[in-house]
């Protein structure tokens, strides 16, 4: 609970991956990579209910074997290389009725924790956001991207100021979603279609080394690398 408002947590994991193959319920420091997230929902307290949302018998199986509720299987039509995660959200808040706050985790994002998860449903009833997300530094500062023109020159895709400099030190905190923790308001979510609103939207920081988003196998060995 936050306050008197109940939350529902719910993983998405579907059986299709071009990337990697099977990478849901791949082995992960010793366990299936599911199972970290499952683990890290069931110790966040302020999660009323967790559920999974999946169309894959094997996934189904592994997280109710963690523990996890699994109580449908998700449709073919919400489960393609298209499908929103917005909708699969809302498919799975309706199945489940009964709760004010939605939190979206991936089974990609093994490194982030319960309080991770507590510290981001926090800040977003502490600064009265209908929605919060996590966060971490930017990779590479948008100031310092570039495109090339039509006669291959360098052109910036966002202007710098010019009287910025160009050290690292001299431009101002960039930060990307990292994809590990998505909370919102269920009413809120509805009406807006989005977990991510410039203006409306809270963000929590997390560090680099627990912001590893699993996409391709090497993103799988960087995880098992990383000090998290």
């Amino acid at each position: 609970m936050i306050g008197d408002r109940s939350v529902l947590a719910v993983i998405t994991a579907r059986g299709g991956s071009k990337g990697l193959p099977g990478k849901n319920i791949l082995p992960f420091r010793g366990a299936p990579l599911i199972a970290w997230t499952i683990k890290a929902a069931q110790a966040a307290a302020s999660i009323d209910r967790l559920i999974l949302s999946s169309d894959d018998p094997g996934i189904i199986e592994t997280a109710r074997s963690l523990g996890c509720e699994a109580p449908f299987r998700r449709a073919s039509e919400l489960s393609g290389d298209t499908a929103a995660s917005i909708d699969v959200l809302l498919d799975a808040a309706d199945r489940v009725p009964g709760h004010d706050i939605v939190v979206l985790l991936q089974p990609t994002s093994p490194l982030r924790t319960a309080g991770d998860i507590e510290a981001t449903l926090a800040l977003m009833a502490e600064t009265g956001a209908p929605g919060a997300v996590s966060v971490s530094a930017a990779p590479c500062h948008p100031y310092l991207i570039f495109r090339r023109d039509a006669a291959g020159r360098l052109d910036p895709f966002i202007e710098k100021p010019a009287d910025m400099g160009w050290r690292r030190q001299d431009l101002p905190p960039a930060y990307r979603v990292n994809g590990a923790v998505y909370a919102a308001d269920l009413a809120w979510l509805r009406a807006k279609r989005t977990l991510c609103k410039a203006g409306e939207t809270a963000a929590y920081e997390m560090p680099a080394e627990r912001s590893i988003d699993i996409d391709t196998l090497e993103d799988l060995r960087a995880a098992e690398r990383s000090p998290a």
